[in-house]
């Protein structure tokens, strides 16, 4: 046992940091601390067999798992993973913990939670009133010990409902983003991809662009031309474009007509740091958003496993911990919506179709616990071992678990980011085999200007939205 100071705000906090173990077929297998233990027991992917943190065979990881399970969830709250006095996600988590919300499942281990969680007991509005006393390595860690089914059940009991034009979150709604990225940022061809989707009923979410620049100039015409779109039809969605912060808020400070501020966040301070983030940026942002006073919750962050890796910033915690954590900095800021980009990053880091589906499986089910409207980018690179029919599997398992939103990117193929993502037709899809619906406010415009019928078919001859308007 290792007896450790440390600080947590102004008070000086004695820790016991202890060997964590389990006997299997008379076999102890010890961990020597809680970060270790994580790792070992998260289920097998790439970028954790890089880092040389994942267990060593199916054995080690299995006595991981039963060790993590008689871990008490107190022991999260004085046993960091990441030093609180060197890490500002740390000290944000820490801090920012509801110990009320908390009192309910305090006094039970990680096993127990995963199995109060199952049960009836944890029902929607048990699990909203203690969002706020979990923090992201409990999450984590009880994630690890449930099967693919298990993140689905829980996920789909949480209700997270944010609102700007359209409201997302409600049960029996799946929306989309629609993408509409172009290799050179040309007006036409971006219109084009915009009048495509919302034809076919995608955009509720947000009509989002990745910017083949971050030229201030260009991001301005592109929010803009968007922004003239909508009001010119008065579609009931949002806009986004996808630059810096720090470029977001230049065109903000110039009168743009910004929706939703985007950033992408990640778990630690180092990984934000490569980001050229801090926690003080995102708040500048948010409250720059806010001060054009077009909506209450106006931050879009996106995230994805593996990125606190790829910049050496991982500080030996497994990437699924440090993915949950950046959920801590997103809840810090109220966002309209989170997005986890899931096998943008590469075959590195998750290697194959199933690593892919386990991760977001992982990801909305870590989010929606924390409390955040959680949608997922279910995508993959080229060079990963992975197809098209995976990303069906994954699709149909997340909106069965509630999942907020999807892409909507043109045959599915991104011309401009080079990797492959979800097409207007598979939201379609979604919808009807599940039996759901878009945004309210997404519907009722459709079903106004009879773009879709009651039944949620779409109609291919209705000429509403003129191409040949936007294209001059």
């Amino acid at each position: 046992m290792i007896l450790k100071k440390q600080n947590y705000g102004s008070t000086p906090i004695c820790i016991l940091l202890k060997m964590y173990s389990a006997t299997i077929n008379h076999q102890n297998y010890t961990f020597t601390d809680l970060k270790t233990l994580l790792a070992k027991a998260s289920p097998l992917r790439s970028g954790d067999q890089l880092a040389g943190l994942s267990a060593s065979s199916m054995t080690d990881r299995v006595a991981a798992q039963l060790a993590l399970a008689d871990v008490p969830l107190k022991t999260f709250l004085s046993e960091l993973v990441i030093p609180y006095e060197t890490d500002e996600v740390s000290r944000l988590i820490i801090d920012t913990h509801d110990s009320e919300a908390f009192q309910p499942i305090s006094h039970l281990t990680v096993g127990q939670f995963r199995d109060w969680l199952l049960s009836n007991e944890a029902s929607t509005k048990k699990l909203q009133e203690i969002k706020l006393g979990i923090t992201p390595e409990m999450a984590a860690a009880v994630s690890k010990l449930m099967r693919n089914q298990d993140l689905i059940l829980v996920a789909k009991k949480c209700e997270v409902i944010t609102k700007f034009r359209s409201t997302m979150g409600l049960k029996g709604r799946f929306s989309s983003r629609l993408q509409p990225n172009h290799p050179t940022d040309d007006y036409r061809g971006i219109a084009a991809s915009m009048i495509d989707g919302l034809r076919l009923g995608v955009g509720d979410a947000m009509v989002g662009i990745n910017p083949a620049t971050d030229s201030i100039d260009g991001c301005s015409k592109l929010v803009q031309m968007i922004d003239a779109i909508r009001e010119r039809y008065q579609i009931p969605t949002q806009s986004c474009v996808l630059t810096h912060i720090t470029s977001t808020l230049k065109m903000i400070e110039n009168k743009i007509p910004v929706d939703l501020v985007f950033q992408s966040i990640a778990g630690t301070q180092n990984a934000n740091t490569s980001f050229g983030i801090n926690l003080s940026i995102l708040k500048e942002g948010m409250e720059a958003g806010k001060s054009l006073k077009r909506g209450s919750q106006v931050m879009y962050f996106e995230t994805g496993q593996g990125s606190a890796l790829s910049s050496n910033a991982h500080h030996g915690v497994d990437q699924q911990t440090c993915e949950a954590r950046a959920y801590a900095v997103a809840r810090a800021f109220n966002p309209f919506l989170v997005n986890t980009v899931v096998g943008f990053i590469g075959p590195e880091y998750l290697y194959d179709g199933k690593q892919i589906t386990r991760a977001g499986l992982e990801d909305h089910f870590c989010g929606k616990l924390l409390g955040l409207p959680m949608g997922c980018d279910v995508c993959y690179t080229n060079h990963a071992q992975a197809d098209q029919d995976d990303m069906d599997n994954l699709l149909t398992l997340l909106a069965t678990a509630g999942c907020t939103f999807v892409m909507g990117v043109p045959g599915a193929d991104d011309i401009m980011l080079n990797y492959q993502s979800t097409s207007f037709q598979d939201v379609l899809y979604i919808r009807k085999i599940l039996g759901l619906k878009p945004a309210p406010e997404f519907e009722n415009w459709l079903l106004e200007h009879q773009m879709m019928d009651p039944n949620f078919n779409i109609s291919t001859t209705n000429n509403f939205i003129s191409i040949s308007h936007l294209l001059e």
